[in-house]
């Protein structure tokens, strides 16, 4: 019934943008916190950005000032805005609903050329 579907990755160079979505269902959208993780190959996987039911923030230090991440109630949709991107930043990107014991998209690729 749950469902985390994320769409928007891709290839890009460094320097650039790109915005992921994440379209939720079978959840209480509006009360539930919403997050962006991410994995490398090789490497735990790590918190991007979170935002709460009341709208509040929060971001790596990493990201602070590069990624946005934001809300749409209405659609039942979370985005991560990534501007600035670096190689580093390549990894499978994560939707979560309810922190890390809740539930999970299957991911989107993000890869970031030099």
């Amino acid at each position: 019934q749950v469902q985390l579907v994320e769409s928007g990755g891709g290839l890009v160079q460094a320097g650039g943008s790109l915005r992921l979505s994440c379209a939720a269902s079978g959840i209480r959208f509006s009360i539930s916190v919403m997050g962006w993780y991410r994995q490398a190959p090789g490497k735990q996987r790590e918190l991007v950005a979170h935002i709460s039911s009341t709208a509040s923030t929060t971001y790596a230090d990493s990201m602070k000032g590069r990624f946005t991440i934001s809300r749409d109630n209405a659609k039942n949709t979370v985005y991560l805005q990534m501007n600035s991107l670096k190689p580093e930043d390549t990894a499978v990107y994560y939707c979560n609903a309810q922190g890390v014991n809740g539930y999970w998209g299957q991911g989107t690729q993000v890869t970031v050329s030099s």
